[in-house]
This record gives structure tokens, sequence and C-alpha cells, in this order.
């Protein structure tokens, strides 16, 4: 059995360096713990970046794998499947779309969504509206098209020239996106709550504006859930408060509880634009990762159980304000629910670190935010170690 150095050094030698990884092995995982090679706990405030919405190894997704992995695990979109054709329901029956489309990753569900809504303006406007605005603080993930809608310079320089036609707005200025909005607008992407961006959310009045704009315009509203959504604020989807519905959304990370699934949802108005080999994917809505999903989103669609995420968001957002009074680093405490950003005077990598050593796993977003994303499923006592722990580690900044 490899040890944890020959881990560490068969991954340096093989595998493509585009992570810095942390200095330990994860082994296991249960519930809201994680255990590395060495034996140490990590009490998880990550969450594999807002994907073990249930922690790990969940009984309820652990038994619909291990069922449909023994039953039919793959056949790819040439044929029909329960689990897509069930997942598929709940989610409609769950948001404001008519139609999904299932794919494997929030990039590719964001893909999706730029290739839809140009097929959607092509089929109503002609050949010229193609143009998206996209925000500030923007993240919606590495591939090309995505890559373009994700406005950072050291993301985007090393590979351009990339998709065009993408213009960047002011988060929260409504202003500022009417002044880009023209007869080539195809569409404006916006996350409800930024995520990588440092935990800003969107405003109701702003979300409503973006809609009023859209309408006028004859361009689509779509909206990026993939971190934000199913549950992590304490609604279902993340725009639930502000009223507005999207023509699309993208979903993702939290979906499949571990397993890699994207989906995109849609109106039926969208959908009457795609046409068979419009688009598709040979993985996309594999049985068991659908199966799991299906576990999932029947779980957290629960009022109990989102009422449970808005009392720990409350339990959670009092104790860093109480960190905030006692840390002159910490400049701002922002989110909802259990999706937490910590935004300080310096970088919080040390905090990280600090927090890694004490057996806390967080993470940033952006240099200067500390970000938290507990499984779902936290409990008091798992809020209150936590908050001793950046007590501690904030202090070491």
């Amino acid at each position: 059995m490899l040890d944890t150095q020959q881990i560490k050094d068969m991954d340096a030698q093989y595998v493509v360096h585009t992570y810095n990884r942390a200095p330990f092995v994860l082994e296991r995982g249960e519930g809201v713990w994680l255990y590395d090679t060495e034996g140490k706990a990590y009490l998880d405030f990550v969450s594999g970046i807002a994907v073990n919405a249930l922690g790990h190894a969940h009984p309820a997704v652990v038994q619909a794998i291990v069922e449909q992995m023994g039953r039919l695990d793959h056949v790819s979109n040439l044929y029909h499947t329960a689990p897509q054709a069930r997942l598929a329901q709940m989610l409609v029956q769950a948001s404001f779309a008519d139609k999904v489309f299932f794919c494997n990753s929030g990039a590719e569900s964001v893909e999706a969504a730029i290739k839809f809504a140009r097929k959607w303006a092509r089929t109503h406007y002609g050949n010229d509206k193609t143009d998206f605005i996209t925000l500030s603080g923007a993240f919606h993930g590495r591939t090309l098209g995505a890559l373009a809608l994700t406005p950072r310079d050291h993301y985007q320089e090393p590979f351009r020239p990339l998709m065009p036609g993408a213009k960047v707005a002011t988060f929260n200025d409504l202003a500022s996106v009417e002044a880009l909005v023209d007869e080539h607008t195809c569409a404006v992407i916006v996350e409800p709550l930024q995520g990588e961006g440092g935990v800003n959310a969107a405003t109701p009045e702003f979300l409503r504006g973006l809609r009023e704009l859209c309408d006028r315009n004859g361009s689509l509203l779509i909206y990026d859930e993939v971190q934000c959504g199913l549950g992590r604020t304490g609604t279902l989807w993340a725009h639930e408060p502000s009223g507005v519905a999207p023509d699309i959304m993208t979903l993702a990370k939290p979906l499949a509880g571990g397993l890699p699934m994207g989906a995109t949802l849609m109106t039926q108005a969208v959908a009457d634009a795609i046409e068979p080999s419009d688009h598709g994917s040979t993985f996309a809505a594999n049985p068991i990762a659908a199966s799991a999903a299906i576990a999932v989103v029947g779980i957290i669609s629960e009022p109990s159980f989102l009422e449970h995420v808005r009392w720990c968001g409350n339990y959670l957002e009092t104790g860093l304000l109480k960190l905030q009074e006692e840390h002159d680093c910490i400049q701002q405490v922002r989110g909802r629910g259990l999706i937490w950003g910590v935004e300080c005077n310096t970088a919080v990598g040390p905090a990280v670190n600090a927090a890694a050593a004490e057996g806390l796993l967080v993470l940033n977003a952006g240099a200067n935010v500390l970000r938290l994303l507990p499984p779902l499923i936290i409990e008091q006592e798992h809020m209150d170690r936590a908050l001793t722990i950046l007590d501690q580690a904030f202090g070491a900044l």
C-alpha cells in the first residue's frame, strides 16, 4: 500500500500541475469529516467546493449508487432510461423550467446555455444577435466559451483569443448593463450569488432590472447556480428570494452527491429552438449519476431540510460577526445559508493553512476572502468547533 509521500511523488510525476494541492492526502470521508492517510481527521467546510452537500458517504446516496450499478451502468443517450426521465421531472417540477439538458459538469452546463441561447436568438432574430453580457467578479468555468464569460485576466490571458462577443458590466450596477445592451445582445448571464468572485449576492432589484432589460431587448436571462444552487443558500434555488425567474439556469456541483453531473434548465420557448443533433453528450444523465441525483434532490427539496440550512446559516453568521468584532483583520462578513465569505485586509492563505493544521478545511475566494462551504447536514457542534479554530486562524493574520 502506498504511503503519503509515495502518493504525492506519483502525483507530481504523472499528473499535470494545474492545482497547488494541500500537503496531506485524503483517504476517506464520513458525514462532515474527512480523514487523511495518516489518520488525521478534518472537519470539512469545503465540501469538494460545494459538491458534497449531503456530506460524505451519505447512506441514501450510497444506496442509490450501489443499486443502480447492479442494474444498469451506462447505455448513452441513444436510449431511454428511467433515472434520466425521473430526475428531469423532479427538476422541472421544483423550478421555473419546462425542459432539462443533462451534462457532466458546471462548465459544460454553461457551454450548453451559450449554445442554446445563440440558437434561440438565431431562430427568432437572425444571425447577428450573438453577444453575451457578463458581470465583474463572475466565474462561469474554464472551457473556452465559459472562460470568455469569466472576466479575469489571469484565467483568460494564456488562452486568447476567446469566444467573441462577451461584454463585461459591473455586478449589481444596472446602469452599466443597460449601457451595453443593444440589438446584438443574445443573453445576460449572472450568478445570483457569486462564489469564486468573493461571495457577493445580487440584489433583488438588480435581478428584477436584468429581467426587465432582457424582456425589452428580446434577450435571454441566464442564471448560473452551479455553486449557489440546490439548497446552498437556504432556499432550493438562490434566486428564489428575488421572485425573478430566468430563461435558462445552469446547475452542477451538488447535483449528484459527488458524482460528475450538470444540468441546463430552460423554458419551453428556449427548448423549442433546439433540435436533435444541436448538442449532445455521451455520458450525460448516466443512470448511476442520475440515480444519485434523484436521492440528493429528494432530500434537499424537503422544507424541513431547507429550514435546517437557514437555521445553520443564521447561527454561523452570528458567530462570524462576533469574530469580526474580535479581529481587526476582518473587514466584512457576507453570505446566505451555508455559503459565507469573510473578507480580510490581507491575504487569507495563512488562515486557510492554519485552520487545516488544526483540523478544519476552508478555502479562499480570491486572495483576501476566506470562504466557508460546509455540508448542508452540519450541526451546531460542528459550527462551534469551526468558529473556535477560525478564531485562532484569524489571530495569526
